[in-house]
């Protein structure tokens, strides 16, 4: 059952990165990727906030730490994505906005995994 339930979280994350990436990229025009960005940084909040609860609070269902930290946080962020931004942008203007986007990734997705588990071992 808990196979089945990652496997459902994880397709659902993917359905919900691709709607947010074209959300995001229909309403804004610029030099870096932003909706990579924005998913990466909210998936690692979210996976941080599951995290802090199952790790705080006892009886936390693995089942649901499992379906939406693995399942879902999995299909929802983009590592791969985000390398390929990467070197896009250090292709075609040079090693300043590659090198900003990654850093920006990655600081932005560990800050947000940060908070995220301290939000989650509130109380």
């Amino acid at each position: 059952m808990s196979l089945l339930l990652v496997c459902v979280a994880g397709g659902l994350g993917a359905i919900a990165r691709f709607t947010v990436d074209g959300l995001i990229c229909r309403h804004r025009r610029g030099a870096l990727p932003l909706g990579t960005l924005v998913i990466n940084i909210g998936g690692s909040f979210l996976l941080g906030l599951v995290t802090g609860l199952a790790v705080r609070h006892a009886g936390f269902p693995a089942a649901v730490e499992s379906a939406v930290g693995t399942g879902f946080c999995g299909g929802f962020t983009t590592f791969s994505t985000a390398s390929v931004d990467v070197l896009s942008l250090w292709e075609a203007d040079g090693p300043r906005p590659g090198i900003t986007y990654a850093v920006l990734t990655l600081a932005g997705s560990v800050l947000g995994a940060a908070l995220g588990w301290w939000a989650g071992s509130i109380g």
